[in-house]
């Protein structure tokens, strides 16, 4: 009996947190706590993505999400110098389409999980949610890595020539940069570094040997 209650339990906990969090993130008014409301969110979400036995995409969200986007997003806002007066003066300019926005969002979940709920293969992961005995993590892992291996490795490459098309782009050469070169400084000589100066009673590091010291 406990067992069966128990991920009930568990269901409805991670449900309430992650809708909380979700509302909280939305109307705080400072933007590092909406973030810390948001790695909330994600963390309940994936507590439920385990109770359907989706373990990969959850621990997916965790290290993507959490560990990579959440974070940037929380250095992004602490380092930025954000004016929050007039960002709130703004919200009510806005309030009517994003009211908008958020019904036609619920309308789309609502119909989404109606299909969902109504649909048969729905109801078959339900009753075996790891058909044949694969787990959810190995049914992926050859999915990916056996019959689309090719299209993954492309998409890897492809990804990889977006990444350095985004460095050339953004890549600017500005003048009156001084610039380090580690090599010229590797094969500097004594004499190129070091300069020997005499120096004068009582006037000071002002000329070199066989110079004059400078006015």
């Amino acid at each position: 009996m406990a067992a069966q209650v128990l991920p009930v339990i568990a269901f409805y906990l991670f449900a309430g947190v992650a809708i909380a969090a979700g509302f909280m993130v939305t109307v705080a008014r400072n933007p590092v706590r909406s973030v810390l409301w948001l790695i909330l969110a994600f963390f309940s979400a994936a507590g439920l993505f385990v109770l359907i036995g989706a373990e990969f995409v959850a621990m997916l969200l965790l290290i993507v999400y959490v560990g990579a986007v959440a974070v940037l997003f929380l250095f992004v806002v602490m380092m930025l110098d954000v004016d929050f007066a007039e960002l709130r003066a703004g919200m009510a300019e806005y309030l009517p389409l994003g009211a908008l926005i958020g019904i036609i969002l619920l309308i789309e979940i609502a119909f989404a999980v109606g299909v969902g709920f109504a649909s048969e293969g729905a109801k078959a992961i339900a009753v075996d949610p790891a058909p044949g005995g694969v787990e959810n993590t190995r049914a992926l892992g050859l999915l990916l890595y056996d019959d689309y291996a090719l299209l993954f490795q492309l998409a890897g490459l492809i990804l990889l020539v977006a990444m350095i098309g985004a460095i050339v782009l953004t890549l600017r050469t500005r003048d009156g940069v001084k610039k380090q070169s580690v090599v010229a400084q590797m094969h500097r000589t004594r004499e190129e570094s070091v300069a020997l100066v005499t120096v004068k009673p009582g006037e000071g590091v002002g000329g070199q040997t066989g110079t004059t010291p400078a006015e």
